[in-house]
């Protein structure tokens, strides 16, 4: 009787929503058909339609989410005042302050390079330490360069558009580009789980993958000159790049989270960090939410990828390297997960297992453009 008066009493989501909530709403719809209204004209209806969905769905993410809310407010300011400050002309980068040191695309990424290795190293020194400053104040470094680094790809987007209406496009087309998002995606999930859990003990564990990208990503910078902007190749002319792109890479940033927590459930289970650590019941409920997020997105982004080969070659599946090893991913996750529903794995193995995925998983995004080629060949080193 008790539990039928709990129910009954319990607010259903919407009627839980403030006017505060719904103002953020609208404003996102507002945003949407202003953009659409003013850029519509250069949109296909594919691009429409994602435009229109954005509204909805960062609305959802914002009243789940209440840090979304500032993230974005905070991006659309500090973007539009890099837009301003251009006024137009890309030489504006070497002429005013604000761009040449902090808005500018290959500004913005490298500020986040710096904020991600400083908030490694206080996330470390606040877990070694057992102190909360330390680790608060990793927190807001990581925020830091979330912030910084989604400016610069907003940033570099519009600067590909200023080189010339032909050369415009999402950076989410080569090697140097997805890093930064997989950086960005990997941090903003584990913020996500920071916040939700009230630990920021994990900070220290996953920000060294982080880190570990940046590291590769500032040295691919200076060795391949790969923050230049380049056209598209003929391959990735396409919509549905805007779309699988993403969806592949919110699967390797959670696959590469939960591994790293495993590292962290590994060494609490042997009995080092002991009393640094969160329980293992969490570390391992952190591990399963980021792979099973992980894998929904990555079966999507599979999908989408299909799709999109049968309309550039011809055929959902050639078996490319590429393909070959996204379908081992996709397989070493499915059996991850079934194990874990069907036999209830748990513990030191299902912490092994996702800690090994890593492994495959770096192989099939890193490792086959620079040891194999084929239809993909246009990401190799």
């Amino acid at each position: 009787m008790e539990l039928t008066q709990t129910y009954q009493q319990e607010p259903g989501f919407f009627k839980r929503l403030s006017v505060l909530d719904w103002l953020y709403a609208l404003a996102l719809v507002a945003a949407s058909l202003f953009a659409l209204n003013r850029y519509g004209a250069h949109m296909d209806y594919y691009e429409k339609g994602v435009l229109l969905l954005a509204a909805p769905t960062f609305a959802w993410l914002g009243w789940n989410w209440k840090s979304i809310r500032w993230l974005m407010v905070v991006l659309a300011v500090l973007s539009l005042s890099a837009i301003a400050l251009y006024g137009g002309s890309l030489d504006m980068a070497e002429k005013k302050f604000f761009l040449k040191y902090i808005l500018s695309s290959q500004s913005a990424i490298l500020w986040m390079s710096a904020l991600f290795f400083l908030s490694t190293l206080f996330y470390w020194g606040g877990l070694i330490a057992r102190s909360e400053t330390g680790g608060a104040i990793g927190s807001k470094l990581c925020w830091a360069a979330v912030i910084l680094g989604f400016t610069g790809m907003l940033v570099r987007w519009y600067e590909s558009y200023l080189i010339g209406a032909d050369i415009g496009h999402i950076p989410i087309s080569n090697l140097y580009e997805v890093f930064i998002l997989f950086c960005m995606i990997t941090a903003l999930f584990y913020l996500y789980y920071e916040q939700h859990y009230g630990t920021r003990q994990l900070g220290a564990f996953v920000l060294l993958v982080i880190s570990a990208a940046v590291g590769f990503l500032l040295w691919y910078t200076v060795s391949r000159d790969a923050a230049e902007i380049q056209p598209l190749v003929p391959a990735l002319q396409s919509w549905w790049m805007k779309i699988h792109v993403p969806a592949n890479f919110i699967g390797y940033g959670t696959f590469a989270l939960a591994a790293m927590v495993a590292v962290a459930y590994l060494l609490k289970s042997k009995g080092y960090l002991v009393d640094r650590l969160p329980a293992l019941e969490v570390l391992d409920d952190v591990m399963y939410k980021a792979i099973a997020v992980g894998f929904a997105f990555f079966t999507i982004a599979t999908i989408l990828g299909a799709l999109w080969a049968a309309e550039a070659w011809g055929g959902y599946w050639s078996w490319d390297p590429k393909e070959t090893w996204a379908l081992i991913v996709w397989l070493n996750y499915a059996a991850w997960l079934h194990m874990r529903l069907m036999k209830g794995l748990r513990g030191q193995v299902a912490a092994w297992w996702a800690l090994v995925g890593l492994l495959v998983t770096t192989f099939a995004f890193l490792g086959v453009n620079m040891f194999l080629s084929g239809l993909h060949s246009y990401g190799e080193l």
